[in-house]
């Protein structure tokens, strides 16, 4: 049972893509005008969304100097350099495709050895400091979320690049579980969000006996309650709005709503335009029949 529901999960892992990638503790402004100016990280995470991955490690590594015992550096770090192999080897153009045989055909790349011993580096970093900061203060929400971020990456190099699905499910099981401690701590960290929608819409889109295995596993399996979990991150998170508007495109896509999936890609190009994934996704959809 578990071999032929590893199976199936093939297809639908391959767009358990950045399950908790970009992740954040920062919760969104309530009074717009009061802003205060950007942090390193608010210019780190906008450089992901435009592509700009060299500017968003310059921004990255300067908030770790201002900040050497925050554990959210060196995991903001970890998540850049896997969005940017996810960039280079074409994950995120896949999650589009309505089916998956239909991405198979694509140029085969070799992940970097290189910048994987970076990413392994730099989870190793925040882990540490976080659970240090933990051992003192049990509900400090940056190590949560640092915690969090660093099971989620993991599971997404596992899943998307090694193809090693059921090590990926295990790093994910334990991505939701910080995310739920957080949300615990901090009801209002609406970004924490992202993990718990997109692995409950994901799992509820499974066949029934798969969703059986995995809810028993201890993940949820809730299609519509996933999607609702997206669409609060996407209209009241900080930093993962944009990305949460991501996910929810490729959800429209993967239902068949064109027209919604066409509508989140407008405004995400109009707010990132450097971003050549957006311009080159509506060009798809717009010539698909």
């Amino acid at each position: 049972m578990i071999l032929a529901g590893e199976t199936r999960l093939n297809g639908v892992l391959r767009w358990f893509c950045c399950l908790a990638i970009l992740f954040t503790v920062i919760c969104a402004a309530e009074d717009g005008a009061n802003l205060p100016a950007p942090s390193a990280l608010d210019r780190g995470f906008t450089g992901l969304y435009n592509l700009d991955f060299s500017g968003a490690q310059q921004e990255f590594s300067l908030w770790e100097k201002q900040h050497p015992e925050d554990p959210v550096g060196p995991v903001s770090e970890a998540a850049g350099l896997l969005f940017s192999e996810f960039n280079r080897l074409g994950v995120l153009e896949a999650q589009f495709y309505e089916n998956d045989s239909a991405f198979e055909n694509r140029a085969k790349l070799k992940p970097d050895p290189a910048l994987r011993a970076r990413f392994d580096a730099a989870i190793g970093r925040a882990q540490t400091l976080a659970r240090a900061t933990l051992a003192t203060d049990s509900t400090n929400r940056d190590a949560l979320f640092a915690l969090t971020l660093c099971s989620g990456l993991q599971a997404d190099y596992f899943a998307l690049i090694e193809k090693r699905n059921l090590a990926s499910l295990h790093y994910t099981k334990e991505a939701s579980a910080s995310a739920q401690q957080l949300l615990a701590v901090c009801p209002h960290c609406y970004d924490a969000l992202l993990a718990t929608g997109f692995s409950k819409y994901v799992i509820g889109s499974m066949a029934a006996p798969v969703r059986w295995v995995l809810r028993m596993g201890g993940l949820p399996a809730d299609k519509q309650g996933g999607i609702n979990d997206l669409q609060t991150t996407a209209e009241h998170g900080h930093y993962l709005a944009p990305f949460a508007r991501i996910l929810l495109a490729i959800a429209y896509v993967r239902e068949k709503d064109k027209a919604h999936a066409l509508e989140v890609l407008s405004g995400l190009e109009r707010e990132f335009p450097s971003n050549t994934l957006f311009p080159r996704e509506i060009a798809r959809l717009q010539s698909a029949r």
